[in-house]
């Protein structure tokens, strides 16, 4: 079985300001912003998250299947796709665009600023979500504003269950569309502050959110995450990390882990906690693909974390 996972592939250029931002800011000129950050460390990584989301549905033995735009210069990340055992059979590669791109500045205290370019992404609504028998449920992540909305659209239209998760895509849309997405989507997946911009926009509470989908997570970095689901909301505890080294792409491994448990047919709960289980694993170590585990350690991670994991376990059977 598959899990189709719409999003970016993008390149992320990762640098680390050895200060604060907050000692650089002045709250007062925020309107006539200027300011500089020295880094003297930087690195390129394969991110986006499609490619992060899979990466971890993969590691723990998924079949995640990717649908996403490259730009003329991805040649490094199919090399990256093929050496991983992740088919490329739905990713487009598009003549005359650069594969998108993240530049990120990462502090002391873990906050970060990042810059955009999109590049090929914009083009994803003209690959169409694919039928394929053995998909069991899929994954709106961000990606170009017509390929979410279309996606969603066609995963719905086929059936195909998916997690809604807008992350900083979120602004693009208003509310007729936020409202659409949650409407055809069997979850959402948002941290704190998208949470409250998504409420805010939609004009609905998190509780009426939460009672038009199967279940909603808000994420709380090391805090955890809240689970709404039945009419009730539940704090599941975070997985304390070994060590705290990089935060790019947590989220995306939380998702990641999500997807793999939720096709295995574990419940929401469980499904968060194996999703907090690799969110430690990933804050450990540097770049967003770069943290190594296997099922078996994920599980040894969820067991000493909370307990025995659910029996019913499709991929480790």
């Amino acid at each position: 079985m598959s899990c189709l996972i719409c999003g970016s592939l993008a390149f992320d250029s990762i640098a680390n300001f050895e200060g604060r931002f907050a000692e650089h800011i002045l709250p007062d000129k925020i309107h006539v912003l200027n300011v500089a950050f020295l880094v003297p460390s930087l690195r390129r990584d394969f991110g986006g998250c499609a490619g992060n989301i899979a990466y971890t549905v993969k590691a723990l033995g998924g079949e995640p299947v990717v649908l996403a735009a490259l730009g003329a210069d991805g040649g490094d990340y199919e090399q990256r796709l093929d050496a991983l055992g992740i088919s490329r059979d739905h990713v487009r590669v598009v003549p005359g665009s650069h594969t998108a791109q993240a530049h990120i500045i990462t502090d002391l205290d873990n906050n970060q600023i990042t810059s955009f370019h999109p590049g090929a992404m914009q083009f994803a609504h003209t690959q169409p979500a694919p039928s394929l028998p053995q998909l069991r449920l899929g994954i709106i992540a961000p990606d170009g504003r017509q390929g979410m909305i279309e996606h969603a659209e066609q995963m719905a239209a086929a059936g195909v269950p998916f997690v809604f998760d807008p992350g900083q895509g979120l602004p693009m849309f208003g509310r007729p569309e936020l409202r659409r997405f949650v409407e055809l989507a069997s979850w959402v997946v948002v941290n704190d502050y998208e949470a409250a911009m998504l409420s805010e926009r939609c004009e609905w509470s998190l509780e009426h959110i939460a009672s038009q989908v199967r279940g909603l997570v808000v994420t709380r970095g090391a805090h955890g995450c809240d689970v709404y689901e039945n009419g009730a909301s539940t704090r599941v505890a975070a997985r304390p990390a070994q060590q705290v080294v990089d935060p790019t792409g947590c989220g995306d491994a939380f998702r990641g882990a999500l997807l793999w448990a939720l096709e295995a047919e574990w419940p929401l709960l469980d499904a968060c906690r194996l999703g907090n289980v690799l969110g430690a694993r990933k804050v450990a170590c540097s770049g967003p693909q770069n943290h190594l585990v296997t099922l078996e350690q994920a599980l040894e991670d969820f067991h000493a974390a909370y307990g025995a994991a659910p029996a019913k376990t499709q991929r480790a059977a």
